[in-house]
């Protein structure tokens, strides 16, 4: 037996990235500059997408898109109720509300009939999750919002790279958001990108990013720049910095290879679990290709002596880290109360929160962790089988 704790995530990293953030040092360029924009436009080349703007965070991403829609208070975005905050949060920012829908019982993303159902005159966007980087139905969710003039700002942040239907997520929506936090399936501690085809969105967002200035602040500093700059509206600090850059650039290099390491373990997961009738295994369609960020199971708690949390706890005491995604957005307090959010009214979610547990799916595992994984999770389970 391994006697090492195993993680739920560990970051994937050689001295390529250590090697580009010592030359981002040295180079005296630690803030936005040549390095965040070569960042771009190799993400902008892999992707396939007409522009990409590196920013500090996913929620930074997003915020810029449904600013660059115009979004006013009293508008209205359909959200998932099974995602982090980040998600609603944003449509707070302008005092519009996120209208918070049920998700599919299979894959955890946003319901199409759900969406369909919350559609009013007030809605002005869907943002569609990616749970665990398995592509929403995008073809139903595009639909709906051509026929109602509604704009779709991906949630790609557990997505990349993930495809659906031969397109790569940050090619099917009006605007898809990355994140590019430590824990995600590209590193740069924190970070996102902003991909759209959309010109308009694309300038908006981009002079936005920092303080509505009309160029970008490496321009002004550089040889050929000058130090004359306007303001032309009230952005935010949003930038990203070429420090993040350089470990973006490193992880970029190897993305192809991070995936088919994470969809190794999966598939090695789901042949470890096929024949324990105590959980569920996540499903996923032919004809997308998820990034196996996540690897989530149902345990079936009504043919066990455990719930959730003491089937983690005891995960945590064999020295296997696992985790919940998500605590539904009804479940907490502000969502609850501010929208007057009842969970039976979420019925999918409810049962999803009340039994799924995420395992750890880290580029870098052994198979010994990986057996260690699929040997303790089937003895635990069995043992407490009523």
């Amino acid at each position: 037996m391994l006697k090492d704790f195993i993680p739920f995530h560990k970051p994937y990293v050689t001295d390529d990235e250590i090697n580009e953030v010592v030359d981002s040092i040295k180079t005296g360029w630690w803030t936005t500059g040549p390095k965040a924009l070569k960042f771009e436009e190799q993400f902008k080349e892999y992707i396939g997408s007409k522009h990409c703007l590196a920013v500090n965070s996913w929620t930074a991403a997003a915020h810029l898109a449904l600013e660059s829609i115009n979004l006013k208070s009293g508008d209205e975005v359909i959200v998932p109720a099974f995602t982090f905050t980040a998600t609603a949060e944003i449509a707070c920012y302008f005092n519009a509300k996120p209208v918070i829908v049920d998700v599919q019982p299979d894959s955890f993303n946003i319901s199409v009939e759900a969406i369909e159902k919350s559609i009013t005159e007030k809605t002005r966007a869907i943002i569609p999750v990616h749970y665990g980087g398995n592509p929403c139905d995008m073809d139903e969710i595009i639909n709906l919002a051509e026929n109602n003039n509604l704009k779709i700002i991906e949630d790609a942040a557990h997505a990349l790279p993930a495809s659906y239907k031969g397109k790569k997520i940050g090619t099917v929506g009006d605007v898809t958001c990355f994140s590019f936090y430590v824990t995600k399936t590209l590193a740069t501690g924190e970070g996102g990108m902003i991909c759209t085809d959309d010109d308009d969105i694309a300038k908006r967002c981009s002079v936005m990013r920092l303080h509505g200035i009309n160029k970008d602040s490496w321009d002004r500093y550089t040889s050929e720049g000058s130090w004359h700059y306007e303001v032309i509206a009230p952005g935010f600090k949003y930038n990203f910095t070429d420090i993040s850059a350089a470990l973006g650039l490193a992880q970029l290099k190897k993305i192809d290879f991070l995936h088919q390491s994470r969809k190794r373990i999966f598939e090695k997961y789901n042949e470890g679990f096929k024949d324990n009738p105590l959980l569920k295994i996540y499903s996923i369609k032919n004809d997308r290709e998820s990034s196996h960020h996540l690897y989530p199971v149902l345990i079936e708690i009504e043919k066990l002596k455990i719930n959730r949390s003491q089937f983690i706890e005891e995960l945590k005491n064999h020295g296997i880290g696992a985790s919940v995604h998500f605590i539904p957005l009804y479940r907490h307090p502000y969502y609850r109360d501010t929208f007057n959010l009842n969970a039976k009214n979420f019925p999918v979610s409810e049962y999803i929160y009340e039994r799924v547990t995420t395992l750890p799916i880290w580029p870098g595992m052994s198979e010994l962790e990986i057996s260690k994984v699929i040997d303790v999770v089937n003895i635990v389970l069995n043992k407490h089988k009523k």
